[in-house]
């Protein structure tokens, strides 16, 4: 079992490093054009969002809509953070690399989102269903409406109403490698995450809360748990997205931008890592790929939504998990099947028999 484990890894990271050297092939060589980086770069963005929500949306069983509540703390946070640092010459003046002031800034973002997670899992995961979706919508809002109106968020101050300014000269500093990386990292400590004995704990209190909690399980330490962790990398792909997109403004967090992530994950299938990624890209660069049809796009979009929920209602893969491994180990086991035993072989194994 354990050496299955370190091939299954091993053969993990090959791929990654071959996806890679593809990514790292087509930049260079300029097949890939700035819009298509674009996509990419807003494919990672939700593939750590949507798999991040599936945490407490599929493994613990609640409904949360306001997860981009969380990613506006982590791209507020980590935008405020590298314009310090510009303006205070802080690791600017000693030559620095972009990437180590992105990277810090990003990590910020995720750590001030995951206090704002606790702070209000507390209180918010003592409820279920129905109530626990309208505090977290709520939650979100307020924090949408409180940094409309910011001055050191681009906002005018509470006494001018909501204004609505966006908070700009933010230094476009995410790059596509690193953001890859990033993304790569989320998901590995997503899924570690979620087959280790806190993930063991999670599923079962989503399975039976009562039950859960009578076998002697801290279900609210759990519940929080989890939703720190969510809010966590929500605040990492907040920290992306603000130095991909340069400016930043409120609105661009409401509810609606919540419910596509609770989408992606309910179209990949609650309880799938792999489910979530899958459904990330294709509905990031599904609207994007149907552009020249313009005024159909989206009908095109709600239409594929309809048809995977009428006919696997479970979302695309359900709680299904890909493994390259398991894959590469079934096709080895189909072709020693279907080979013939030559006199060498039979006899070797009637010897086995026989010794057994």
């Amino acid at each position: 079992m354990k050496k299955d484990r370190i091939r299954a890894t091993l053969i993990n990271f090959i791929s990654i490093l071959v996806l890679f050297g593809i990514l790292v092939l087509l930049c260079s060589t300029g097949t890939l054009s700035n819009y298509i980086k674009g996509i990419l770069m807003v494919c990672c963005i939700s593939i750590i969002m949507a798999c991040s929500l599936n945490i407490t949306v599929g493994y613990l069983g609640q409904i949360a809509l306001g997860d981009c509540g969380f990613m506006a703390i982590g791209a507020y946070t980590g935008a405020l953070i590298t314009k310090a640092m510009e303006s205070g010459n802080i690791l600017v003046g000693i030559g620095a690399p972009n990437t180590l002031r992105f990277l810090i800034a990003t990590l910020a973002g995720g750590i001030i989102a995951a206090v704002f997670g606790v702070l209000v899992g507390i209180p918010a995961l003592r409820l279920r269903g129905d109530y626990l979706a309208i505090i977290t919508l709520g939650f979100g809002e307020i924090i949408r409406v409180v940094i409309q109106n910011l001055k050191f968020a681009g906002g005018k101050g509470f006494s001018k109403g909501q204004a609505g300014q966006a908070l700009i000269g933010i230094n476009r500093i995410a790059d596509i490698y690193v953001v890859f990386w990033i993304m790569i990292i989320s998901v590995a400590l997503l899924y570690t995450f979620i087959r280790s004995k806190y993930g063991r704990a999670i599923t079962a209190i989503r399975d039976d809360d009562i039950a859960a909690s009578a076998s002697g399980i801290n279900t609210t330490f759990y519940k929080v748990l989890a939703f720190t962790v969510s809010a966590f990398f929500a605040g990492v792909a907040g920290s992306i997205f603000a130095h991909y997109i340069g400016s930043l403004n409120a609105a661009a967090f409401g509810w609606l931008k919540s419910t596509e992530y609770v989408i992606m994950v309910v179209f990949g299938g609650m309880g799938s890592i792999t489910g979530s990624i899958i459904a990330a890209i294709v509905l990031t660069a599904l609207p994007e790929a149907l552009r020249e049809f313009s005024g159909y796009r989206m009908l095109a979009y709600s239409v594929a939504l309809i048809l995977v929920m009428i006919f696997k209602p479970t979302g695309l893969l359900g709680t299904y998990e890909f493994s390259l491994f398991k894959l590469i180990k079934t096709g080895k086991g189909k072709r020693a099947k279907e080979k013939p035993l030559t006199t060498d072989t039979a006899a070797t194994k009637v010897e086995e028999k026989e010794e057994s």
